[in-house]
């Protein structure tokens, strides 16, 4: 049990002070004085405040049946160590992840089968337009980019994402200032209250996704959310024929952090909206509890570009549902300079010109 010399002043943090024949306490700092019963009750509070509690029931994927292993196979990269799985009609192809050939591994094992995907919306063609449209008017691209052999390289690929859904009970404690400014004919005054703000409340979280590739960025990936999992049917392997589908080597024990801190920032950011009409506010404590959490396993669609440009690689993704499409680009030295020197001889003759105006002016 915490004494009051241990108590620190909840405005400014310097150390409180009893003062003898009252019951507050007096920061020597910032001159604030706090009522004993009052910070003891938030002190007792905040230390029966409970853990986060963020566990999952596992309920992800199905073995594969005889059946279904029959129709798959796996070809494997050599290059980057990505596994491609597909139907037994796709021929040897190359890596959607660095463009390299790759064998065949053999029939799917060693892995659960998806619960669901989301079937391809948008066609190669629609890809290819939205990669077309996102490199126009890039000049300092280098040509390679805006090959049209190069464009087609474009593949269609799952990516394998654990999706997660939960109850979360959240219960949080902010820190918050009101400030109010005056002035008499002799003095500036400024007046600071403090409050101690509470939020409570449940929240329901569905489908929150969590890529299980680690060839695929996460950014990358939650660059192009969302995606729409009422459109979601359940898993057939006739949804992959013509496409190919990542397989996954993050799995969902492993995915867990990363749901876990998208869902405790979604509760706090929530409930940090709900408190308004103070000059500033700072979380000082949070408490997420989980109940009914489990996770699925489920096949997104994604298009894919992977290139590489002087050694370093260049991956575009687009939404195959929706469109959304993103990628960093490259760009050429060597047009770069001769933009350069193009525009040098007229950016010197306006300064010439500036300069002989200000001349003959002044």
């Amino acid at each position: 049990m915490a004494t009051i010399l241990d108590y620190k002043c909840p405005h400014c943090g310097g150390k409180l002070e009893f003062q003898p024949g009252t019951e507050q306490l007096q920061c020597p700092y910032c001159d604030s004085t706090v009522d004993v019963a009052a910070l003891q009750q938030l002190d007792e509070v905040l230390k029966n405040t409970p853990e986060d509690n963020m566990q999952w029931k596992e309920a992800a994927g199905d073995e594969w049946s005889a059946a279904e292993q029959a129709q798959m196979q796996v070809y494997v990269c050599k290059s980057c160590g990505g596994e491609i799985m597909c139907d037994e009609n796709t021929a040897a192809t190359s890596c959607p992840f660095c463009g390299n050939p790759v064998v065949l591994g053999g029939r799917v094992s060693g892995t659960l089968k998806p619960d669901f995907v989301i079937p391809f919306q948008l066609d190669k063609k629609a890809a290819k337009d939205a990669l077309k449209k996102h490199l126009e008017g890039k000049r300092l691209l280098p040509k390679v980019f805006k090959s049209e052999n190069h464009i087609d390289e474009i593949k269609g690929v799952y990516v394998p994402f654990w999706l997660f859904d939960a109850e979360a009970d959240a219960d949080l404690r902010f820190k918050a200032t009101k400030t109010r400014m005056w002035s008499d004919s002799k003095y500036n005054y400024t007046e600071t209250s403090f409050f101690d703000v509470h939020r409570a409340g449940t929240l329901d979280f569905a489908n929150v996704p969590v890529d299980g590739s680690k060839k695929m960025a996460d950014d990358l990936m939650e660059s192009i959310e969302p995606f729409d999992f009422s459109k979601a049917v359940d898993f057939q392997t006739a949804y992959l024929s013509g496409f190919l589908a990542d397989k996954y080597d993050v799995g969902a024990e492993e995915s867990k952090l990363h749901a876990n801190e998208r869902i405790k920032q979604s509760a706090e950011s929530a409930m940090r909206g709900t408190v308004d009409g103070y000059a500033t506010v700072a979380l000082e404590n949070s408490s997420v509890q989980f109940r009914n959490g489990k996770a699925k396993y489920a096949l997104y669609p994604v298009w894919l570009l992977n290139t590489t440009w002087r050694g370093q690689q260049y991956t575009f993704a687009m939404n195959g549902q929706t469109g959304k499409f993103v990628g960093d680009l490259p760009y050429d030295k060597g047009q770069f300079w001769k933009y350069i020197a193009m525009f040098t001889p007229i950016y010197g003759a306006v300064a010439f010109g500036i300069l002989w105006l200000l001349r003959n002016l002044f």
